[in-house]
C-alpha cells in the first residue's frame, strides 16, 4: 500500500471540504487529536499519579541504590500496588511520530507538488516549501539546477502513438527511479533526460508504436517541475531541457511559521507545568522540567532551521500545539473534578461510618441504663 499517496487523498478530501488544503491540515489535526483525547486523559492522570507517588519513589531508590536489581524489582512491585504505568504517558507522543512521518514524506513527494504544489494559506505561500528554497519558477521550461540534483516523475503521464490522436494515460509504479540523467549536470547547459521503454507498463505491440510522452518532471533537490516532452530514439525515450544555476533564497513565510511553532511548543509546556500543581513539592524535579520546557522549543525551532520542514508540516505542528493546550486545560479540569467527586464521596462514607459508631454507642449506653 502507498501511504503517501493515501495520506495526500486524505488530504485531499479534507481540503475539498475546507476549500484550502492548509486548514484541511488543521481539520486533520483537531480529528487525531480528537481521536488521541482518551490517551491525552491517560497521559495527564498518569503524570498526576507520578507526582503524588514521587516522594515514596525517591524513598525505594535511596534506600536500595546500592543494589539495582532489587530497586527495579521493588519499583515494579510499587508500580503494580499502586496501579501505575510509568509508560502510559509516552502513547501521545508514540502515536503522532507515524503521523508525523507520512504528512513530511506526503508534503516532500512529487506527487504533492503536483497535485497541490502552488496551494498558500494566508502569509505562508506554498506548503511545500522548505526554510531555504530554489529561487526558480515550475512551469517555466527550465530547470534551476545544481550538478548533484536528481529527478522524479509525475504519477500520470501521457504517452503518444503513432496514428493515435489521444494520448494514453498510465501511471508509473516508481516516479523516483523512471527518469535518468544522461552524462553530467552541469548548470548552464543542457539538461538530457531519458526513460526507458521497459519501464513502461506496456504491451510489445503497444511499445513498437510510441512516439512520444509528456512528462511532468520534478528536481528532487529544488522542488521544481517542468512539463517535458520525450521523443522516441530507439529503444529510449529522450528529451532535452534548459538548465540554468540554481540561487538559494530564504522563505521568510516559513522562517515565521517556525518562531511560532517555537513559541507555541513554549506556551505548551507552561501550560502543561502549570496545571500540574503538585510538581513544586519537588524542588528537583521542578528545576528539571522547568529547564525542558524552556530548553526544548529552543532545541526543536534550532533543529528545524537546519533541516527541511514542510510548511504544512510545520502548520500541523502548531495547529496540534495549540489544540493541546486547550485539551490540556480541559483534561486537568475533569481530573480535578474526578478527584472532587473521590474526595466527596470518601468524606461521606467516612461520616456514615462515624454515625453508625456513634448510634451504636447509644444505643449500648440505653442498654446499659436499663440493666
Amino acid at each position: 500500500m502507498d501511504f503517501t499517496a493515501l495520506t495526500i487523498d486524505v488530504l485531499k478530501s479534507l481540503g475539498q471540504i475546507t476549500g484550502n488544503y492548509g486548514w484541511g491540515i488543521i481539520l486533520l489535526t483537531v480529528i487525531i487529536r480528537l481521536a488521541m483525547w482518551p490517551l491525552g486523559v491517560s497521559q495527564q492522570r498518569s503524570m498526576k499519579t507520578m507526582q503524588m507517588l514521587q516522594p515514596k519513589m525517591k524513598m525505594i531508590q535511596e534506600r536500595y541504590k546500592s543494589n539495582p536489581q532489587m530497586m527495579q524489582q521493588k519499583m515494579m512491585e510499587f508500580y503494580k500496588e499502586h496501579k501505575f504505568n510509568p509508560m502510559a504517558g509516552c502513547w501521545p507522543i508514540a502515536i503522532q511520530m507515524p503521523i508525523f512521518i507520512l504528512l513530511y514524506s506526503a508534503l516532500m513527494s512529487p506527487l504533492f507538488i503536483q497535485v497541490a504544489g502552488n496551494e498558500s494559506f494566508y502569509f505562508v505561500k506554498r506548503l511545500d516549501a522548505t526554510l531555504r528554497g530554489n529561487a526558480g519558477l515550475s512551469y517555466d521550461n527550465e530547470f534551476n539546477v545544481t550538478k548533484n540534483d536528481t529527478f522524479s516523475s509525475a504519477k500520470n503521464i501521457k504517452i503518444y502513438l503513432k496514428g493515435d490522436a489521444e494520448p494514453i494515460e498510465q501511471k508509473v509504479s516508481n516516479p523516483r527511479k523512471f527518469i535518468k540523467v544522461q552524462g553530467d549536470i552541469i548548470p548552464g547547459e543542457t539538461l538530457d533526460l531519458k526513460i526507458s521503454l521497459d519501464d513502461l507498463n506496456m504491451k510489445y505491440s503497444q511499445l513498437e508504436k510510441v512516439e512520444s510522452a509528456e512528462v511532468g518532471v520534478i528536481d528532487n533537490n529544488t522542488r521544481e517541475i517542468e512539463n517535458v516532452k520525450f521523443t522516441k530514439s530507439g529503444d529510449i525515450l529522450m528529451a532535452q531541457v534548459p538548465t540554468k544555476e540554481v540561487t538559494s533564497t530564504i522563505h521568510y513565510d516559513v522562517l515565521l511559521l517556525v518562531l511560532i511553532f517555537g513559541a507555541s511548543m513554549f506556551f505548551a509546556q507552561k501550560i502543561m507545568m502549570a496545571t500540574n500543581k503538585q510538581a513544586a513539592q519537588d524542588p528537583t524535579q521542578a528545576a528539571m522540567q522547568k529547564t525542558m520546557g524552556t530548553m526544548m522549543p529552543i532545541m526543536l525551532t534550532a533543529t528545524f532551521i537546519f533541516i527541511p520542514i514542510p510548511a504544512g508540516v510545520l502548520l500541523y505542528l502548531v495547529s496540534s500545539n495549540i489544540i493541546q493546550v486547550a485539551q490540556t486545560i480541559v483534561i486537568n479540569k475533569q481530573l480535578d473534578m474526578e478527584e472532587a467527586a473521590k474526595k466527596a464521596g470518601k468524606l461521606s462514607n467516612e461520616t456514615n461510618i462515624n454515625a453508625r459508631k456513634v448510634e451504636a454507642k447509644e444505643v449500648k449506653n440505653v442498654e446499659e441504663e436499663k440493666e
